[in-house]
């Protein structure tokens, strides 16, 4: 068996700065004045946070709420959840799978969704996994506190309420992109992974289309990307040469998909209401070791330029 070699992944390591909390949990019950149990104060979302002491009252077994400011933001701290960043990432395009059908699905796949952040159609069972692993972003600075807020008119109990907010943030996140899961589509019930179904003849169609919306991404006359059709693309290693219906980009289409969705990333900005967030740096890892994420535990380990070729996982037969 021929060992798979080259660029197996692109790892990346994102820096981002802001002001104020963009991603918020919702009203959280906690303990207020006078040990009485309230509903009125919002939280951000927190790693590792729970709202519960860990006291327990001996009758009823009822756990003891904790109050609005018994938090640790260097144990618990703000992050912006990987969701919130893929729908921000892919704003542009975030409502059109509510249209996806059998009929038009030749259009998702040739799109950025259909490409890199992946898609279910329920109803046809038609997806493509995303080859683009993101994760929450985390914040290092810790600057929460508690915000105490009265609604205008009558003064009651009713129209206070708190929030635990943050002033300036700065965010690191890990990410990677999957050669294997980027570069083959496959077009086959086989194997329970189906982007579409193709009928006679379409095949080339579909390859056509894909082929000109990743042409359509760069603005570099050197680059001939290509989405190849083969009715046959078994997985390098495979014991029975089984393969599926499919479409394998060449070459020049993963470089072109890798570059923009890199551009994306680097230049997403989320604002939503008194607070933003926008990234800063992004550092690039074309990761051909077996070792991945590799830039988490040692970046002078990485590679930050193209150094091979990326790694061929299919071939026609």
């Amino acid at each position: 068996m021929e060992k798979i070699t080259g660029i197996k992944s692109v790892d990346f390591k994102i820096t981002a700065l802001g002001h104020g909390v963009v991603n918020w949990n919702g009203p959280t019950t906690l303990t207020g004045d006078g040990g009485k149990t309230v509903d009125n104060h919002t939280l951000p979302k927190l790693r590792g946070y729970t709202n519960l002491t860990g006291k327990v009252k001996e009758e009823g077994g009822y756990k003891y709420k904790k109050e609005a400011t018994d938090i640790n933001f260097k144990e618990n701290p703000l992050y912006i959840s990987q969701n919130c960043i893929r729908h921000h990432l892919f704003k542009s395009q975030a409502f059109d799978l509510h249209y996806a059908k059998k009929a038009n699905l030749e259009q998702v796949l040739a799109s950025i969704t259909g490409l890199v952040r992946g898609y279910v159609v329920p109803a046809t069972q038609n997806k493509r996994t995303s080859p683009l692993l993101i994760e929450d972003f985390v914040d290092q600075l810790g600057n929460g506190n508690f915000e105490q807020f009265g609604q205008a008119g009558e003064r009651d109990s009713s129209s206070f309420f708190s929030k635990t907010t943050f002033g300036d943030t700065q965010y690191i996140s890990y990410g990677s992109i999957s050669i294997e899961q980027l570069q083959f589509i496959s077009l086959d019930k086989k194997f329970d992974r189906e982007a579409m179904e193709v009928k006679a003849g379409q095949g080339e169609e579909v390859a056509q289309a894909v082929t000109q919306y990743i042409q359509s991404l760069t603005s570099d006359s050197n680059l001939a990307p290509k989405a190849i059709f083969h009715e046959n693309y078994v997985r390098n290693g495979t014991i029975f040469e089984e393969g599926e219906v499919g479409l394998l980009l060449n070459q020049d289409a993963i470089k072109i998909l890798i570059e923009y969705t890199l551009e994306l990333i680097s230049e997403l900005s989320i604002r939503q209401a008194k607070s933003y967030m926008y990234v800063d740096t992004v550092l690039v890892d074309y990761n051909d070791s077996n070792k991945m994420m590799r830039i988490k535990r040692d970046e002078s380990a990485i590679s930050e330029q193209v150094q091979s070729e990326f790694a061929t996982y299919f071939y026609a037969k």
